[in-house]
């Protein structure tokens, strides 16, 4: 399950590879209550008027906040989107969180240069970054929702789509031993347009592995925090 991932910071990649400008707001080192970017069908590309582009990026938060959440500042809603970040596909429809964005189709793309994952072969947990081996970004199945606050402010959410990774040559390298193997659903570029135009019911169509040979994985630590400086200690004499 992806908490952390590198989204797409250079404009000129961002619409070479997904036809979209970078929102504002939006974060690049992503976690989850982070606002960063998503990409989606305008409601109005389906009226035939060319002017409209056939996608577009919007800066949402990583994890989905649902529509009925009870909250009275964008900051206090944000407390659900720790627990929303990944939605597995086998159980997407049924859960509360998400069964609302999955019954209405509402699929979007989420942009990574790399994702993160522990590796713990090793018997300790290794940071691992995972990209694409021919350097394009990867774009990763979603879908999305929105919240309004009391004020009248509404918070756009995501949430990235998993699958299982039992038998994936790659992604079963990582997380505990023990745990079930998960991958998220990196989708092929010709799919990007099916994807965001696919009606609900063939959402499960675009849930497969990608390639473990299209994929790369080198260790990637965290740098050490830096130790705070000791408080000035008076001077006595």
């Amino acid at each position: 399950m992806c908490v952390n991932y590198e989204s797409v910071a250079d404009p000129k990649r961002l619409a070479e590879a997904f036809g979209v400008d970078i929102p504002v707001d939006a974060k690049f080192d992503v976690w989850p209550g982070y606002l960063s970017i998503f990409i989606r069908r305008p409601k109005e590309a389906d009226v035939g008027d060319d002017a409209v582009p056939a996608r577009e990026a919007l800066a949402g938060s990583f994890g989905i906040v649902p529509h009925w959440t009870k909250a009275d500042t964008v900051d206090a809603a944000l407390v659900a989107a720790r627990r929303t970040y990944n939605a597995r596909s086998e159980t997407v429809e049924k859960l509360r969180s998400f069964r609302d964005s999955w019954r209405l189709g509402r699929h979007c793309i989420v942009p990574a240069e790399a994702i993160f994952e522990p590796d713990h072969r090793s018997g300790k947990s290794v940071r691992t970054r995972i990209s694409r081996v021919d350097g394009k970004p990867m774009g990763i199945a979603g879908i999305w929702t929105g919240w309004k606050a009391p004020d009248g402010h509404v918070l756009r959410s995501f949430s990235m789509l998993t699958i299982n990774a039992d038998d994936h040559a790659l992604m079963r390298n990582f997380h505990k031993p023990e745990d079930e193997k998960r991958m998220l659903v990196i989708l092929r570029e010709e799919d990007y347009d099916a994807w965001l135009k696919a009606p609900p019911e063939r959402s499960m169509d675009f849930m497969r592995q990608y390639p473990a040979e299209l994929l790369q994985a080198s260790a990637a630590p965290l740098p050490p925090r830096k130790k705070k400086a000791p408080p000035p200690q008076p001077d006595l004499e």
